[in-house]
């Protein structure tokens, strides 16, 4: 069986016991005679999957009582404006941190709906470093403070989260949920798509605290109003179902792992290895600065700039079975996103191919 090392930015690989496990049971689950993707949702093997994803992520992530955990659709770039549509209820106004291109267009899509600050940006250094955000930037009237705890495009993380204090902190979580330990109650809400440390594209998770659920205006869209799915346990509609079979797999599998302390401990090995290669290469260099490096998404480049090295580095390391090296098409050179999934084994042959290629070419 041909497997590549996939360091794709999203949709990325997923666990191989996971594909495994969901192969094994693709034709016949639990002896129904179906497949998970023909089951009702209102099935009684259906609900057991969704109970027990959301019993196995709360496990994980030890999210407090009074927050809902909802399995949507959309995308992270449907909560952009769902987020500020059932929450700028109060004064109207929100706090965002701009780190990138996907929080530029959080907040392009949140400014159709309120009075939108932009309190911290780091955009004048082309995004290379996280902006400091003290709790007396933050207007104390805003409904929520916005930020993108990792930059996948960009590859910077929020070395450590805000104080918002008493007004509740949004997060886009889409690239690093999962990947190390977090305290949830830090947090109002935080969304996440599905598609790089949980499970296929297709699924959306969420997780609200109670007391900010119930609050969007009348002329909210059913479908857009965070209680409607709260109210219905995510089943209001048709949900993507095999996409929670698979996110349910997914935590079932990160929680024989050892949890996220595991993961968190595993991940930064990764990235490590990568790190340490990158800071004594004399052909690569990161753009990002140190203290804001992200520990799932390492974009690097030539230090000569010279686009046609790259393109070979790219080609000849998808002949070797990395794939999907090519950084996003806004920032050029490469790409490592080495979430969860990717083995400790993938990244040390990426560093070996690096030192190999270096070698020949310089």
């Amino acid at each position: 069986m041909k497997r590549v090392y996939n360091f794709s930015a999203g949709p990325s690989m997923l666990p191989l016991p996971v594909l495994e496990k969901a192969q094994s049971e693709l034709l016949n689950y639990r002896d129904s005679g179906m497949s998970v993707m023909e089951l009702s949702h209102r099935s009684g093997l259906f609900t057991d999957i969704i109970t027990k994803a959301e019993e196995v992520l709360r496990e994980l992530m030890h999210i407090p009582e009074n927050y809902k955990v909802l399995f949507l659709q959309g995308g992270a770039s449907q909560q952009f404006a769902m987020a500020p549509m059932n929450l700028l209820v109060k004064s109207g106004k929100a706090d965002y941190v701009n780190t990138g291109s996907w929080s530029k267009k959080a907040i392009k899509e949140a400014k159709k709906y309120g009075q939108i600050r932009v309190i911290a940006s780091s955009e004048e250094e082309n995004f290379t470093y996280i902006p400091k955000v003290e709790k007396n930037m933050i207007d104390p009237e805003a409904d929520y403070v916005h930020i993108t705890t990792n930059n996948t495009i960009e590859g910077t993380t929020f070395p450590e989260i805000p104080d918002t204090g008493d007004v509740p902190l949004v997060a886009d979580m889409s690239s690093n949920i999962l990947s190390e330990e977090i305290d949830v109650s830090k947090f109002g809400l935080i969304y996440a798509g599905a598609q790089k440390n949980i499970a296929p594209a297709g699924l959306t998770v969420v997780i609200i605290r109670e007391d900010l659920i119930g609050n969007a205006p009348e002329s909210c869209p059913t479908m857009l109003d965070y209680k409607t799915h709260s109210d219905s346990g995510s089943l209001y509609n048709t949900p993507p179902t095999y996409t929670i079979y698979m996110a349910k797999l997914v935590f079932e599998w990160l929680k024989e792992l050892g949890g996220l302390k595991e993961m968190e401990r595993i991940n930064r090995e990764k990235a490590q290895l990568l790190y340490d290669y990158i800071n004594g290469s004399a052909m690569f260099t990161s753009p990002v600065q140190p203290d804001s490096r992200s520990i799932m998404n390492v974009p690097f480049v030539t230090k000569s700039g010279d686009t046609d090295l790259e393109a070979a580095f790219i080609k000849e390391a998808q002949g070797l079975g990395l794939e999907t090296l090519k950084g996003h098409r806004s920032v050029g050179g490469m790409r490592a996103s080495i979430y969860n999934a990717m083995p400790v084994e993938g990244v040390e042959k990426l560093v070996n191919f690096m030192r190999e290629f270096e070698k020949n070419y310089k």
